[in-house]
């Protein structure tokens, strides 16, 4: 399965059913899983760990060293889970001694010229639609859509299950189950259609509701709004990982509804 005009490292591993087509490169240190297809002109740096049944398209670039002056040659990892695709051009950088590797969840989809820069976490079941751009240290969370040329500020952290806007600067934290438009980056409402698609009842979505009318709409700060939200409702998976996400966010949430 692997063509005569491949060049494959003898210190790869490859596992069974693996097919890769001609002029691919495969340096050593790699690890494929056992059904991934590695197209033609992919380049897979030393470091990379690819999963099961991926297909990555051609001119992806996977595993190449930082764009980080401050990298100074250790080893580190970008890890892809499985059942990945991985479209044309796509670039994916290993990680620094901040988190070591850079990684991507099983059945992610990281379209036509997405980049993620160094020590990434992407998440289970993420789309990254075309040329959206990561910079470092982005974690994005399960279910998270982002949408076509959308760029993303360092150290940024997307929640599960939130959809941000094509062509979005994204400089601030985006909670979970929003969603993001508009410039500077706004609350837009709850993703709700997402959610109904993976299963989430309309007692659920109304209570992710009331709480970001809570947080976004009521004219509260942060402090006033958790701390009613903690009063006033009952504790639940959903409302602890909100009120969680934005104790713990570094760089802000993003703004509260604009109205306009």
């Amino acid at each position: 399965m692997i063509q005569p005009l491949a060049y494959v490292s003898p210190q790869a591993k490859i596992a069974d059913n693996v097919t890769i087509d001609p002029f691919a490169v495969i340096h050593k240190n790699v690890e494929i899983g056992e059904g991934t297809w590695i197209g033609s002109n992919v380049t897979i740096f030393p470091g990379a760990k690819i999963g099961k049944n991926c297909r990555i398209f051609p001119g992806a670039v996977i595993s190449a060293i930082p764009q980080d002056l401050k990298f100074d040659g250790e080893e580190t990892t970008v890890e892809i889970g499985n059942n990945v695709t991985i479209r044309e051009c796509v670039t994916v950088n290993r990680g620094t001694k901040d988190r070591w590797k850079t990684t991507v969840g099983s059945n992610t989809l990281l379209m036509a010229y997405v980049h993620l820069a160094h020590d990434c976490e992407i998440g289970d079941s993420c789309i990254l639609a075309n040329s959206v751009q990561l910079a470092g240290h982005v974690k994005v969370g399960d279910f998270a859509i982002l949408g076509g040329l959308s760029a993303v500020h360092q150290f940024v952290n997307i929640g599960t299950h939130a959809m941000i806007s094509g062509g979005s600067l994204v400089r601030k934290d985006v909670p979970p189950y929003t969603k993001a438009a508009r410039e500077p980056l706004s609350y837009e409402g709850v993703n709700s259609v997402g959610l109904r698609r993976r299963g989430f009842g309309p007692e659920k979505i109304a209570e992710i509701q009331e709480i970001y009318r809570t947080l976004f709409v009521r004219g509260l700060n942060y402090t006033q709004a958790m701390k009613r939200i903690e009063a006033e409702m009952p504790a639940t998976t959903e409302r602890d990982e909100i009120l969680d996400f934005i104790r713990q966010s570094d760089r802000g949430v993003m703004k509260g509804y604009s109205g306009k």
